[in-house]
């Protein structure tokens, strides 16, 4: 697992899409691994900017996302399909609509949605990239804590603190969905490459914890160091806190 402090979330934001431009420009038919969250807002501004200044040809990239809120129609607002196309795909032209997968929160049957989204990445994929965000408690994709590591893409019951860190997106905490389809930690791990963003204090607990405690099906995230190659990309704040306890790898 490799470490790397890159200052502030303007820096961090843009060494991610930089090095996702350079994936799609090495292998046109790439497949990344995607993420949502606030942290990604700024990762997926700079990569449009880079893509559209490079005028890259994405007609043969394909995408995956995570997960996605189980009830939520992709026209949803608070959905991850309105989310991805807001902050993504609608600038750049090349996208190719039939190359961007997302699971259907709002299927008739979402076990059944999740086994097909597992099938198709098991098809298609595995990752060139995936990114990552983390959550407060360790989750990683929408795999709460005593996840099993073994575990694919499912349905998955939202965790109280995920509920309420996620209600600022919703007009009241009852609004917010109390399950998603998720990729599992399995799904994930089997990326070629993995880039975990995280920055910010609210991160602090649960980075140190990644490279402090035990791997353990308590923190999802641990998985991540038996994986052979993993970026952890922090910001000074974190990157501080983590060497006055002498914990940088």
């Amino acid at each position: 697992m490799n470490l790397i402090n890159l200052k502030n979330q303007t820096i961090a934001s843009q060494y991610v899409a930089t090095e996702l431009l350079k994936q799609v420009k090495s292998k046109p038919n790439t497949v990344l691994g995607l993420a949502t969250g606030n942290t990604m807002i700024d990762v997926y501004k700079c990569l449009s900017e880079l893509l559209n200044i490079n005028q890259i040809d994405l007609s043969r990239v394909a995408t995956f996302n995570l997960d996605e809120y189980v009830g939520l129609a992709p026209n949803h607002k608070q959905s991850y399909h309105v989310y991805m196309n807001e902050h993504l795909f609608k600038h750049n032209d090349s996208w190719q609509k039939d190359n961007i997968h997302l699971p259907m929160g709002n299927a008739k049957d979402v076990v059944h949605e999740s086994k097909v989204y597992e099938q198709l990445l098991c098809d298609i994929g595995p990752a060139d990239i995936q990114i990552l965000g983390i959550g407060e408690n360790g989750h990683i994709g929408f795999n709460e804590p005593y996840t099993s590591f073994d575990s694919v893409t499912s349905v998955v019951d939202l965790t109280p603190s995920t509920i309420k860190a996620n209600s600022k997106h919703f007009e009241k905490i009852e609004d917010v969905p109390k399950q998603a389809i998720s990729l599992g930690l399995t799904s994930i791990m089997r990326a070629k490459r993995i880039i975990l963003l995280a920055l910010g204090r609210h991160k602090r607990d649960a980075i140190k914890q990644l490279l402090k405690d035990d791997i353990s099906e308590s923190l999802p995230a641990s998985i991540l160091r038996q994986h052979a190659n993993v970026e952890v990309i922090v910001d000074d704040e974190i990157f501080q806190t983590i060497k006055s306890t002498k914990l940088i790898p």
